[in-house]
């Protein structure tokens, strides 16, 4: 199947029952109504959906949130994130990440987490391929008993043309503290990230 595909974001309540349709058989958790609206409601912009070029029903989607958390990062958060198992193996997880991640950090995000399970080891390599460290294990996290991995991306702050070219012009003005990660975080080695065993949160 060469099909290709296309992601939109998310336009409205009529995207709703798909939505739920791919995440309810794919994730650990299940969600009532008002969860996804929690999200869709107040971060459509963070919602993406991918299609198959030839069908109107989508196979793919994610739903994330973006928000200052404790008053002082600001934090994305990725809630949801599905691919019908027909369709994985074509990089759209990975994909739908990155197109939140960028929109994301249009808006001046600084981390982003998720929660994952423990031994998904296909969503643990798509998330460290991504540059996601795991900061902490969440024991008995999901309903179902599991534990949970905690993933974090810290987003280093972007760089302002302007201030770019002032840095060239005036080498002393380049010379700064990089941006470090929080010592709270530490890395544990990435799983080799295969795009053929893309799976769901």
């Amino acid at each position: 199947m060469s099909e290709s595909i296309i992601y939109r974001q998310y336009t409205g309540e009529s995207d709703l029952p798909y939505i739920m349709t791919l995440v309810q058989h794919e994730l650990s958790e299940p969600y009532v109504i008002y969860t996804y609206r929690y999200f869709l409601h107040q971060w459509p912009h963070l919602s993406f959906l991918a299609y198959p070029s030839q069908s109107s029903e989508p196979v793919g989607v994610i739903v994330c949130k973006q928000s200052m958390h404790r008053d002082v990062r600001n934090r994305g958060y990725i809630a949801m994130l599905s691919v019908h198992k027909n369709w994985r193996k074509r990089g759209i997880a990975s994909t739908l990440v990155r197109k939140t991640l960028d929109v994301m950090k249009a808006n001046g995000v600084e981390e982003v987490v998720l929660e994952t399970e423990y031994d998904n080891s296909a969503a643990l390599s798509l998330y460290e391929s991504l540059g996601f460290i795991r900061e902490k294990r969440l024991y008995r996290f999901y309903l179902n008993g599991k534990d949970a991995f905690r993933l974090v991306l810290v987003v280093p702050p972007a760089v302002d043309d302007e201030d770019e070219h002032e840095n060239r012009a005036d080498p002393t003005k380049s010379l700064h503290i990089p941006f470090l990660m929080p010592p709270r975080m530490f890395t544990i080695p990435p799983l080799p990230y295969d795009p053929d065993e893309e799976s769901s949160r």
